[in-house]
């Protein structure tokens, strides 16, 4: 007899990739490999009888089964992990840090995906600096902590690398024989020292015109004309301009994203390897 039930398993792997568009950020996020969650997806389809996604070599996209099979799938997850909470699984508390430089305006859609992991989680997140969510990461006031590469440390899991750039407002001009204006953040932020030493190793002449005390004040004085201000192309809004090729400023090198972390099984884990994957989203674009 053919068990009729459907593999909760394969239905979140067919969630995921439906979230993400990407067998590959699919697997991240559930912590498995691509072929596992291909093999899942097959499983699941040969026990519908329909074809649930369109494969091509470019793009993932849903067949019209898989969209109309979508919102039965998330709402069978929803009654399933509500089942295991009501069954005795007491509400986990996950204090999680963000660094400012890598939180971005994508923070609401990230925190979504994490609720959408487990809705019964109660998540706690701090924005701050990278140093400082490291310092309480190791006085264990947090329980993960998603930052910038910090120099003189490794025990960070790498999250992704992100591509960071020299931004100005669209049209504004340096003025010829004097020092590039920047706007940074304030000490100690690692883009700030990146930036500066990679100006005086390239002999740029440069001197700081803005310090703000977060990525948004730092933007906001790009656009209102202050100066330049290295930063990654997610960060600006509309109308940012890269200056780096017409200004004839160093490259800047792409910065590790890392995971900290204690938590290595269980829900809290399974909601941070859903935001890792949704950050490479993001950065990949």
């Amino acid at each position: 007899m053919i068990d009729p039930s459907l593999d909760i398993d394969a239905v979140r792997a067919f969630v995921r990739i439906a979230e993400f568009g990407s067998f590959t950020l699919a697997a991240d996020s559930v912590h498995t490999t691509q072929s596992a969650v291909s093999l899942k997806l097959k499983r699941l389809e040969k026990r519908l009888g329909v074809r649930l996604v369109e494969r091509t070599p470019r793009h993932v996209q849903l067949s019209a089964h898989g969209v109309a099979f979508l919102e039965h799938a998330r709402g069978l997850l929803e009654a399933h992990d509500r089942a295991l909470t009501v069954c005795g699984n007491a509400r986990q508390r996950l204090a999680l840090g963000i660094s400012d430089h890598v939180a971005g305006p994508e923070l609401p859609a990230l925190i979504a995906r994490m609720n959408a992991q487990d809705a019964q989680l109660l998540i706690d997140i701090r924005i701050a600096t990278s140093g400082d969510l490291l310092q309480r990461f190791d006085r264990r006031e947090l329980d993960a902590a998603i930052v910038r590469l910090d120099t003189g440390r490794d025990d960070g899991e790498l999250v992704t690398e992100e591509p960071l750039a020299w931004f100005a407002a669209s049209g504004w001009q340096h003025r010829a024989g004097e020092p590039l204006p920047l706007a940074t953040m304030a000490e100690p932020c690692g883009v700030r020292a990146l930036a500066e030493q990679t100006l005086d190793a390239a002999g740029v002449p440069w001197k700081e015109v803005f310090v703000g005390g977060g990525v948004a004040a730092v933007a906001a004085a790009v656009m209102a004309g202050l100066g330049v201000a290295a930063l990654a192309p997610r960060m600006l809004p509309f109308g940012a301009e890269n200056v780096g090729r017409r200004l004839g400023l160093p490259e800047l090198p792409r910065l590790p994203v890392l995971l900290h972390t204690r938590i290595r099984a269980g829900r809290p884990r399974n909601a941070l390897d859903a935001l890792a994957a949704a950050f490479r989203s993001v950065v990949r674009g």
